[in-house]
């Protein structure tokens, strides 16, 4: 009952219920937060820490930025299920209306900050993309070979600009997107619809020490992702290491090649991949490589490897070398 009350005194407060309501629409920064509510970035950090305190609010660090979400857990449920069967009054709904419509204009911030920045560097992309078969065609390729099964919890590993989350969210019923860069996570907020609510979780971090628990994912996506890794089974163990019991992994990425500058001028580590690499790496990792598909382009091939789990969770790798 302690933290109950806790709670509930959290949650007296006109500017920290305006609060919580913000947080039922999306993910958003401190700052982002002082923005709609029109107070200083000190009083809010101060409103937030109280309802942290109370475990009413998650805060987490990336880069300079510090981003808030809902809990998903049991002991906060409750709460919110209170929070929206409750019926606004007249003034509160006037409130709510004004909040949401300028948390629309810090969503419209973001898109034009993602446009500012995929303008900036248009020509290097373009440089990439013009050796390969186009993403439409690739993106219609991954759908098919998911479509066969509810894609469930979906992580999207080295989400970048949020493609796909945007592709595949919609169709999932949980999505978390991981990424090492602070700058690519705000250009993939910027994908988040309108009503995207609890259901995305963008998170900071490496695809070698995913913040995941074991078996708490059911489709996990590397989009040109596995060509940076130095150590891609080390990878691959990790995204295993999360799957459930009837998880997949879809890895789409380069077939070999001998680009050179490309590891020289866009830091890839690997020239792409074969198939029997792909299996050895899935196998160790206690996964059966289901489909593959190639997709010629001018210069590159684009391959798909669809992985499952073929029984019990296998150890991470770094765990298997020192048993």
């Amino acid at each position: 009952m302690i933290a109950a009350l806790d709670m509930f005194r959290a949650l007296g407060d006109p500017t920290r219920l305006r609060i919580v309501h913000l947080l039922r629409a999306m993910e958003l920064a401190v700052g982002e937060i002082a923005q709609v509510v029109g107070q200083s970035q000190p009083r809010v950090s101060r409103h937030v820490r109280i309802l942290a305190e109370a475990g009413l609010v998650e805060r987490r660090k990336e880069g300079n930025w510090v981003f808030l979400r809902l809990p998903r857990t049991p002991a906060v449920a409750p709460f919110l299920t209170l929070f929206d069967q409750l019926a606004p009054s007249e003034g509160e709904k006037l409130w709510q209306a004004a909040d949401l419509a300028r948390l629309a204009a810090v969503r419209a911030d973001r898109a034009r900050a993602a446009e500012a920045y995929f303008a900036e560097h248009a020509e290097q992309w373009d440089a990439i993309r013009s050796l390969h078969v186009a993403e439409a065609e690739v993106e219609a390729a991954m759908t098919a070979l998911l479509e066969a099964r509810p894609i469930g919890h979906l992580l999207d590993i080295g989400t970048g600009t949020g493609r796909m989350i945007e592709l595949f969210g919609q169709a999932a019923h949980r999505v978390t997107a991981l990424d090492r860069s602070p700058d690519m996570l705000r250009l993939a907020r910027a994908k988040l619809p309108q009503d995207a609510g609890d259901k995305y979780a963008l998170l900071l971090g490496d695809f070698l020490d995913l913040p995941l628990e074991p078996a708490s994912v059911d489709t996990v996506l590397l989009h040109q992702v596995l060509h940076y890794a130095q150590a891609p089974e080390a990878a691959i163990a990790e995204a295993a290491r999360v799957l459930t019991g009837e998880g997949r992994l879809l890895i789409a990425d380069f077939a070999a090649h001998e680009r050179e500058e490309l590891r020289s001028r866009d830091q890839h580590a690997r020239l792409g991949f074969t198939d029997d690499q792909i299996a050895g790496w899935f196998a160790d990792a206690g996964l059966a490589l289901d489909r593959v598909e190639s997709l010629p382009g001018d210069q590159l091939t684009v391959k798909l490897w669809l992985g499952r789990r073929t029984g019990a969770q296998v150890l991470p790798l770094h765990e298997r070398k020192s048993a």
